[in-house]
């Protein structure tokens, strides 16, 4: 009988402590059909956008800001924000104009984003195109959508310093409400 029960034992050890596992702010593999892409209003801004139509979204040298190009299709719709601003915000839409392709300044050793492991049989870096759509009435700032309801968990309030992330479709619709588009 003694071993018997030492026998249970070893065949129904405690259960193991599983380690907590982070969670991204959005599930993983879903299709978002909607984003948001900060820009410094110095560099490169919605009127500039307008001005030209369509541009090159190059440059983008964080890993998820990268995944999140890579996951865009042709016709996705952009909040275009306005980072480093006074105030910080959104100031129109863009739309996905064509899906991700290497970023060919990677390669350009006079490029500030030059980077010397990728290389055009293996790209590390990508860029989409987007196509400018409206301004709004007014800036929609930070401080505002910190404010409103329905916002709480956009990506942009919980991890603001990436500069490509998804958004849901209530979210946008939000944000386009707040900066006076109907």
């Amino acid at each position: 009988m003694g071993s018997r029960t030492a026998h249970a034992v070893r065949i129904n050890p405690p259960p193991l402590k599983r380690a907590r596992r982070h969670r991204a702010p959005y599930p993983r593999l879903v299709r978002m059909p909607y984003w948001l892409m900060k820009s410094e209003p110095g560099v490169y801004s919605i009127d500039d956008l307008q001005r030209d139509r369509t541009t090159s979204w190059d440059g983008v040298r964080n890993y998820s800001a990268r995944n999140n190009m890579r996951a865009m299709k042709k016709g996705d719709l952009v909040l275009f924000y306005h980072s480093n601003a006074n105030p910080p915000g959104v100031m129109g839409v863009a739309k996905v104009d064509k899906e991700a392709y290497p970023d060919a300044t990677a390669w350009d050793k006079r490029s500030k984003y030059y980077d010397e492991k990728s290389t055009r049989e293996k790209p590390r870096w990508f860029m989409v195109d987007v196509r400018f759509v409206e301004t709004f009435k007014r800036l929609v700032s930070l401080d505002e959508m910190k404010e409103a309801k329905g916002l709480e968990d956009m990506v942009v309030i919980k991890r603001g310093r990436l500069s490509v992330q998804p958004v849901k479709q209530r979210e946008f619709d939000i944000v386009r409400r707040m900066g006076g588009m109907k």
